[in-house]
């Protein structure tokens, strides 16, 4: 058995290996990757074959879970922007590790399904509560919501703070996998390849009740795309046909935005192979009245 003080080491050494992975560009993990982390020369799988829960034998409390490919319009947390975790069938085992979260106050990783076989992490989530009622445990994905007075009686400020970071931060790692794999990682506007150098922008914005984290209300788009179109210096029309802000096409001030914005401007979008990913016509329409008002 592990000391507390290793336990501990060893999480915030999967955190720094997962870290690493975002940094190079991972926006999604196998899991054979996952299966096959190291600490040191020991391994430690973060998953467990049979289980959607990992309970290495040699530590007190959880070290991860996992929930399986959901469609694409459920949603990973539940309206009070938790997780819902349900016990096991049988008391023990992994119950007892999951209490063991919640007492010690101790981090762990939740890696959401987005295919089969493959995840995006959430890291550090900590089990917050004990619904001894509805039989589950609670896990925050968003670190403030530890300090909740109690989950799962939540003031109508929480609520709020609560739906408003679940629809702004805690769809983003899956919302970023499904446009990568979607468009295989390349600029919907000017092709370039480089996961690290690319986004997954909204449409119609996460901020607005339509703005979905769904593929087709979406696209792969480099940062200098992404912040043009966020900021009305590029439209998309529902045709999908690029366009330039007109005061923009007329400014001279070198090869980047030639090149960059410029030379865009009447581009065919770059489609996702798939129709059903492709972006909704009646999305980019909203945003195109923006653009053009």
């Amino acid at each position: 058995m592990y000391s507390p003080e290793e336990q501990l080491i060893i999480r915030e050494d999967v955190f720094r290996w997962l870290d690493e992975k975002v940094g190079q560009g991972a926006y999604e993990l196998t899991r054979d990757e996952l299966t096959g982390y190291h600490f040191g020369v020991t391994p430690i799988p973060l998953l467990d074959r049979g289980r959607g829960i990992r309970n290495p034998r040699d530590f007190d409390a959880t070290l991860t879970i996992m929930t399986g490919v959901k469609g694409v319009y459920d949603d990973v947390t539940s309206p009070d922007g938790f997780v819902h975790y349900a016990y096991q069938s049988r008391e023990g085992g992994d119950n007892v590790k999951l209490r063991r979260a919640l007492d010690q106050r101790v981090p762990l990783v939740y890696f959401e399904g987005v295919r089969p076989g493959v995840f995006v992490a959430h890291y550090p989530a900590y089990v917050v509560a004990d619904d001894e009622v509805n039989r589950t445990f609670l896990i925050a994905l968003e670190e403030s919501m530890r300090f909740f007075g109690d989950p799962l009686h939540m003031t109508r400020d929480e609520r709020r703070y609560a739906e408003r970071a679940v629809r702004q931060r805690l769809h983003q790692p899956a919302f970023r996998a499904r446009i990568m794999h979607a468009y295989a990682s390349t600029c919907a506007v000017c092709q370039l390849k480089h996961a690290e150098l690319l986004d997954a922008a909204h449409i119609v914005e996460d901020s607005d009740i339509a703005g979905l984290a769904v593929v087709t209300n979406g696209m792969a788009l480099c940062k200098i795309h992404h912040a043009s179109y966020d900021r009305n210096l590029m439209g998309i029309t529902p045709d999908y046909e690029v366009r330039i802000n007109g005061a923009l096409l007329d400014e001279v001030d070198g090869p980047m935005l030639r090149y960059g914005l410029q030379n865009m401007h009447g581009r065919s979008l770059v489609l996702p192979g798939r129709a059903k990913d492709r972006p909704s016509r009646d999305g980019l329409a909203l945003r195109w009245e923006k653009f053009v008002a």
